[in-house]
């Protein structure tokens, strides 16, 4: 099971997959092509080639209400298809994660301009029933410290919860800071997960 490469790299199997659901995924993906396993905890055969591991948690928000960080800057705005090369740019600047040309398709993204200019945003991506995740979490090194982060994600968070959805988000666990921005903003961590990727044989 996977995304469409332009949309996302995440790929998945069962819990306990036989040799020929990996196979089917390789078969899927194509040949040397890049299969994102986020917390999968099967290893795959040895002519998958390892490509990265990276220590992170999965935290969830655990308020009832949703407090306000709007601040008195610039406005968040919603980002769009004519936003998404500017989307990539900050990213590419950035590194939160994983962001495709056809990403923003998952969701809402929200982001925040300083003299026309995107600085910061964050969106929706993972979708299991009842859940949103938030995402692309990034602010340029030049505007952060401002608020920005808190601001575009507490946006998030009100769209999410709205809707009678819960929010929850990932973050490497040695991004202290983020952790730190998370928790004073409501969210808590469920659990301690391993983000693995491999290239296809």
């Amino acid at each position: 099971m996977t995304y469409l490469p332009a949309v996302a790299t995440f790929s998945a199997v069962t819990a306990d997959p036989a040799p020929q659901a990996w196979a089917d995924l390789a078969q899927l993906l194509g040949p040397g092509e890049f299969a994102d396993m986020f917390g999968c905890t099967a290893t795959p055969p040895p002519d998958w080639e390892p490509v990265f591991t990276l220590e992170g948690r999965q935290m969830i928000w655990a308020r009832s209400s949703v407090s306000d960080h709007s601040g008195d800057g610039t406005g968040v705005v919603e980002l769009g298809a004519d936003d998404v090369s500017e989307m990539r740019e900050l990213v590419a600047q950035t590194r939160p994660g994983p962001f495709w040309p056809r990403t923003r398709e998952l969701g809402c993204y929200l982001g925040i301009r300083e003299n026309g200019r995107l600085v910061a945003m964050a969106g929706e991506r993972l979708r299991p029933p009842g859940w949103t995740e938030i995402s692309a979490v990034c602010t340029a090194p030049e505007a952060r410290g401002r608020g920005h982060a808190a601001r575009v994600v507490t946006a998030l968070v009100a769209g999410i919860t709205a809707r009678g959805e819960r929010p929850f988000l990932h973050v490497a666990e040695k991004n202290t800071g983020a952790i730190a921005l998370y928790e004073r903003l409501g969210f808590q961590t469920r659990k301690h997960v391993t983000f693995r990727g491999f290239r296809t044989p």
